[in-house]
């Protein structure tokens, strides 16, 4: 009887779905790269119009959360529509048949949708920071930060494109949570100008502790609220990385 190949290792497997991931996007990163950027360099623009004498302390919020917009919520909308499409296509089944785990899928979907980001925030920040004239003091933690920011919603978009029925309903949904948690707490617009009820309700969305962690990396000063909002990060990020995995339909158990 042959003897049975041992599967890759959980790295390689990683790897090699990264690559793939990355290379079926090698013809159209650059038009995603300025599409990702438009948005949140336009609503910086109409913002700080508005905003120019509130002092820099609102500026900060504008910088921050609309970069947060674009690398939390970005993320999320594209792996949303990327799980579904590769559900209804059946690239899913097909992946399911070969000898590789779903986490490594789901990680290497959640990388490369990362680093396809990362040029738009880049743009984004600095851009946006000398438009706005907010002085950038960027931090070595910002290397853990930016991950951890983008992980909780990407994860969410991909158990949205894992359990939608249907490619509408996936972007339905991606859109109304986009518009709850971008809406909800001290993101976009400092506590103080906010209702009591909203800065409330916004500990419980993932955007204000990426708000807060990404504003410290970005702007100073850092504080211990920092490693707070990275814990709490981590904590959604690996309990949706779960969901996801437990909801997925996958045979390589």
């Amino acid at each position: 009887m042959p003897k049975m190949r041992k599967p890759p290792a959980f790295s390689t497997q990683v790897y090699d779905l990264l690559m793939i991931e990355l290379t079926n996007w090698r013809w159209s990163w650059r038009s995603s790269v300025i599409v990702g950027a438009l948005a949140p360099l336009l609503s910086i623009v109409a913002l700080g119009l508005f905003a120019r004498d509130s002092g820099p302390r609102t500026l900060a919020y504008i910088l921050t959360g609309n970069a947060v917009i674009s690398l939390m919520f970005g993320n999320m909308d594209k792996l949303q529509s990327h799980f579904c499409f590769i559900r209804f296509q059946g690239t899913l089944d097909y992946l399911a048949t070969l000898p590789i785990r779903r986490y490594a899928l789901i990680v290497a979907a959640m990388l490369a949708f990362l680093l396809l980001s990362l040029p738009s925030l880049a743009a984004t920040v600095l851009l946006g920071s000398l438009y706005l004239r907010v002085p950038l003091h960027l931090h070595p933690l910002l290397l853990a930060v930016v991950p951890l920011c983008a992980l909780p919603l990407a994860g969410i978009g991909a158990l949205i494109g894992t359990t939608a029925r249907g490619p509408q309903e996936a972007g339905s949904l991606s859109l109304l949570v986009t518009l709850a948690l971008a809406g909800l707490g001290p993101v976009v617009v400092p506590p103080e100008r906010l209702p009591g009820i909203m800065v409330a309700l916004g500990r419980l969305s993932p955007a204000t502790y990426a708000a807060s962690a990404l504003r410290q990396a970005l702007l100073g000063p850092v504080t211990g609220q920092l490693l707070a909002d990275l814990a709490v990060l981590a904590a959604i990020s690996a309990l949706v990385l779960w969901l996801v995995g437990h909801k997925m339909d996958w045979r390589q158990r």
